[in-house]
């Protein structure tokens, strides 16, 4: 990254965004309260950096050492200083990062207008922030229910305007996954954030996609990916000008015959680890990171002691109808118990 003087002019900056795009990189510019840090995106292996320490309003030349420098700490606090170690994702009245967590809730699955809009109903009654819901729907089996916006794109459409005239009626941000770089246009013209899930965090081309649209982006660790990797990839995002990102943990592949007992593995080490690397706000899934409804309340509590800035549940009015993944969702009754306790631990935590 290039420190840039607290002196130095726009025409200062203009020299150095033009030298970087002379080497065919691209320039990352964050203008501080403090100073003004361009950072470089692309082979920065073409860069004689000596060259640029001498130009104009530059004060020194930095090297990141980790992969995903746009969203590390140590770029963040390079213009902000402290202030610039948290990043709050505006939506709305809704903000996710540093502040009470922000809860996500609503059916694994949009079946039908009916069951979203009474889910959705008792879910914001309940205490929830924003609605979710999933219209494109990726599954393992083929013959299994893909979601509506499987079916055409009339369907996912009209799937699309329920989530966003739901959100609008019962005030609530919506979000929904985009399964495919064909869905992003039209998810971000009726949803708020658009979601990447752990089979496609690994999607290069589907993470720039979403990281040109005007939307914050919820980004899902992969189930077998390291915390790094996890970093490396939400920097595609971060590539394309959009750091409105939320840091997802849902579970990774268990070990042994851990499998018998839950779907994944809820790695709540990563939520204080990450957060540490990056200024990103990190949230947590214990719906898909257990796979199980009797350990939601369990691990809900212990992902906001364990720092998360906020938790997506899949809520339904009753389980024992949704067609996708009954057995781990929970409901609105149960949801509310978890919100009134988390709050509570998260004062308790905030005051130690």
């Amino acid at each position: 990254m290039m420190i840039m003087r607290r002196d130095a002019t726009d025409e200062d900056i203009k020299r150095v965004v033009k030298e970087i795009r002379r080497y065919g990189l691209k320039a990352d510019v964050s203008r501080g309260d403090f100073r003004t840090v361009i950072g470089l995106v692309g082979d920065e292996r073409r860069i004689p950096f000596d060259n640029f320490s001498i130009l104009p309003g530059v004060k020194e030349v930095v090297k990141i050492e980790t992969p995903y420098k746009l969203i590390s700490r140590e770029y963040a606090r390079a213009s902000e200083g402290e202030n610039g170690i948290h990043r709050t994702v505006n939506i709305g009245n809704v903000h996710i990062g540093n502040g009470e967590p922000i809860i996500m809730a609503g059916p694994c699955a949009v079946e039908n207008k009916k069951q979203l809009y009474t889910i959705a109903e008792a879910v914001k009654k309940a205490g929830a922030h924003i609605l979710r819901g999933g219209i494109f729907k990726p599954r393992s089996s083929v013959h299994s229910f893909q979601g509506l916006g499987s079916i055409d794109r009339k369907s996912a459409e009209t799937a699309l305007k329920w989530m966003r005239d739901c959100g609008r009626e019962f005030d609530m941000p919506v979000i929904t996954e985009v399964r495919g770089e064909d869905h992003v246009d039209l998810a971000a013209e009726y949803v708020d954030i658009l979601q990447i899930g752990s089979r496609n965090m690994y999607n290069q081309d589907l993470l720039a996609k979403v990281g040109k649209k005007n939307r914050p982006v919820l980004l899902k660790r992969h189930f077998g990916a390291g915390i790094e990797e996890f970093l490396s990839f939400a920097e595609y995002v971060a590539a394309e000008g959009n750091k409105d990102i939320i840091l997802c943990e849902r579970g990774i592949v268990p070990v042994g015959k851990g499998r018998e007992y839950t779907r994944y593995t809820l790695d709540l080490a990563a939520v204080p680890v990450v957060k540490r690397e990056t200024y990103l706000p990190v949230i947590v899934d214990p719906s898909h990171g257990t796979g199980r409804r009797d350990l939601i309340f369990n691990m809900c509590c212990a992902a906001i002691a364990s720092g998360a800035d906020g938790l997506m549940v899949e809520a339904h009015y009753n389980p024992a109808e949704a067609i996708v993944d009954g057995k781990q969702t929970i409901t609105p009754d149960e949801l509310q118990d978890i919100i009134k306790t988390c709050r509570e631990i998260y004062r308790l935590v905030k005051t130690g």
